[in-house]
């Protein structure tokens, strides 16, 4: 029986672990218009009802995951685990200073973090070189960067990933069977959370601008996030 099988044999005992942007609702050039599908969001209200636990693990703060997902019946994650972390807190004021500092015309100001798109850029590289010089002042005052797609995270300086905040949420529901959904590279970390499970599914959400390292670690590779609701049917 494949693992997506022994998953789907046994809702009660496992947890779904669920990437918004990207996974469930397609990317879109400005974070602001991302929408998940009325279609996902009946199949979510679903699995909700079926599963022990359907987290969606973000990038995103939660409210605002929660505000474009549309379902209250799963349980939201966000910021990268950080809103599990009570110290992150203690270096929001720092970071959102610097990010009003940037002049980044993109920037995108979270509760504990910070992040600045590019995805628009006339010119990419150029931005991505620029960015990089934002990287190299935010490290000098102590703060964590992380790259993803098409965008430049500055962050506590914690060792706080969608990996911590997997294992946070098993050991809280004690469920050794667990599918993780993601289509970047802070997803890797949502992977590695499910080592050592009884069973572990890993999806991994392909596209030309993510990281080939995710799809070679995944189980089952989808195109889109269209593709992915028809997995999540299987289910």
């Amino acid at each position: 029986m494949s693992g997506l099988s022994l998953i789907a044999s046994e809702p009660q005992a496992a947890a779904l672990f669920l990437d918004v942007d990207g996974v469930l609702a397609p990317i879109v050039d400005r974070p602001a218009d991302a929408r998940v599908p009325d279609e996902t969001r009946d199949e979510l209200r679903r699995l909700a009802g079926r599963y022990a636990l359907v987290a969606v693990v973000t990038g995103r703060p939660s409210s605002a995951a929660a505000a474009i997902v549309g379902v209250r019946e799963v349980r939201y994650a966000g910021e990268h685990g950080l809103e599990l972390e009570p110290e992150a807190a203690a270096w929001a004021e720092a970071i959102h200073g610097f990010a009003s500092g940037a002049g980044w015309p993109a920037t995108e100001v979270k509760p504990r973090s910070a992040a600045f798109h590019f995805r628009t850029a006339a010119d990419p590289a150029a931005a991505e070189r620029e960015l990089g010089r934002i990287e190299q002042a935010a490290v000098a005052l102590g703060f964590k960067t992380r790259w993803g797609r098409m965008v430049l995270e500055v962050l506590p300086p914690l060792e706080i990933t969608k990996g911590t905040a997997v294992r946070a949420l098993l050991a809280e529901s004690g469920l050794r069977r667990a599918l993780y959904a993601g289509d970047d590279t802070t997803d890797l970390n949502g992977f590695e959370a499910l080592d050592g499970l009884d069973v572990a599914v890993r999806v991994a959400v392909a596209s030309p601008d993510g990281p080939p390292e995710l799809v070679h670690r995944a189980d089952i590779v989808v195109g889109s996030p269209a593709a992915f609701l028809a997995l999540l049917r299987e289910l």
